[in-house]
Formats: structure tokens, C-alpha cells, sequence
């Protein structure tokens, strides 16, 4: 048995205080009872035997979704700094992290 089976179930209310999310008790019940649908569901692909399918192999012409990297003119500094909290001489103002 697998060690993530035999762990208690996982509280939604606790993995919404984790992301700071406020959940109403109707919110909270809705997403904890996907989150043990998804959990079933993931449980019952662990059971499938796939020890003798082959990896998969790419059936498509695959092409680069990158794009060639051209510069371009950025943000104006005012509109950087726009939505920031707060901004003291033309700068982000931020909390020290390090001591």
C-alpha cells in the first residue's frame, strides 16, 4: 500500500488557510467533495497495470511554440508603478526580508 493511501484525508479548509483563501461552509463542502472525487479517481489509475503498455509516441508534427525574441519597449516606469502599494522616490517599497 501505497504510504500516500494510508494518510488522513486532506482538509480543504486547511489547504484554503495555506493559499489565504476564504471559503463559505457551502464553498468549503462543494470543493471538499471534488477534491475526494479527484482523489478516487486518482486512486483508481494507480490500480491500472501499465507494465507492458510502450511510452507514448508523438502521433503529430510538433512544432516550437517558442518565438524568436525580439525586443520591444517595456512598461513606463508610471505605469509600473501604478498599482504598487506603495512607491517612495519613483520605487517599489517593500518590506526587509533579510536580516
Amino acid at each position: 500500500m501505497n504510504p500516500a493511501e494510508k494518510s488522513d484525508p486532506v482538509d480543504v479548509r486547511y489547504v484554503a488557510g495555506l493559499a489565504r483563501l476564504a471559503l463559505t461552509d457551502a464553498e468549503a463542502a462543494a470543493y471538499q467533495h471534488d477534491l475526494a472525487q479527484m482523489l478516487a479517481f486518482a486512486a483508481q489509475l494507480r490500480q491500472v497495470d501499465v507494465a507492458n503498455v510502450p511510452p507514448l509516441q508523438v502521433l503529430t508534427e510538433a512544432q516550437s511554440a517558442w518565438r524568436e525574441d525580439v525586443p520591444a519597449p517595456g512598461l513606463s516606469r508610471e505605469a509600473a508603478l501604478q498599482n504598487a502599494p506603495l512607491v517612495r522616490h519613483g520605487q517599489f517599497v517593500a518590506p526587509k526580508v533579510v536580516e
